[in-house]
């Protein structure tokens, strides 16, 4: 433990010329005397920190500490609800999405490879018609001369 020693200053002892001597102790009065440095513990006490904030529950009364007691129960109670009600919430709508949505995104995406085939294909058919206008795509009906 430090301890503290006091060590008087001999420049506030001396007396500066042309200032009367007097005693400032007079008006001074010791506010420590009620309550000296002896009187307190130096070491801690064995008091834990659990005790003192068991000790502060009998400042509040009792119809208060029933009071604040219900309503961080409610409190609790309301939000542990909230909670599992949106956990099975997301639950909900995770699967739901997972087992409609895929689906829903394969077909749609067959759905457009279908689509551009058939316009591929429609562009095969005027591109042919271009190269050899009139025609036809049987080739059972056409009578043409062999190639030579």
């Amino acid at each position: 433990m430090v301890q503290l020693e006091e060590v008087e200053d001999e420049e506030f002892d001396r007396v500066q010329a042309g200032e009367k001597a007097f005693n400032d102790d007079d008006d001074f009065t010791d506010t420590d005397s009620e309550i000296s440095s002896d009187d307190l513990p130096l070491a801690p006490p064995s008091e834990t920190l659990t005790d003192r904030l068991l000790a502060l529950r009998d400042m509040v009364p009792p119809s208060a500490r029933r009071r604040l007691a219900a309503g961080y129960d409610a409190l609790k109670t309301y939000t542990w609800s909230g909670l599992m009600l949106g956990g099975k919430t997301m639950w909900v709508v995770s699967t739901s999405a997972l087992l409609l949505g895929v689906p829903f995104a394969l077909a749609l995406v067959e759905e457009q490879q279908v689509v551009e085939m058939e316009k591929e294909q429609r562009m095969r058919e005027m591109g042919n018609e271009l190269i050899t206008p009139g025609a036809t795509g049987g080739s059972g009906g056409q009578q043409g001369r062999p190639a030579l």
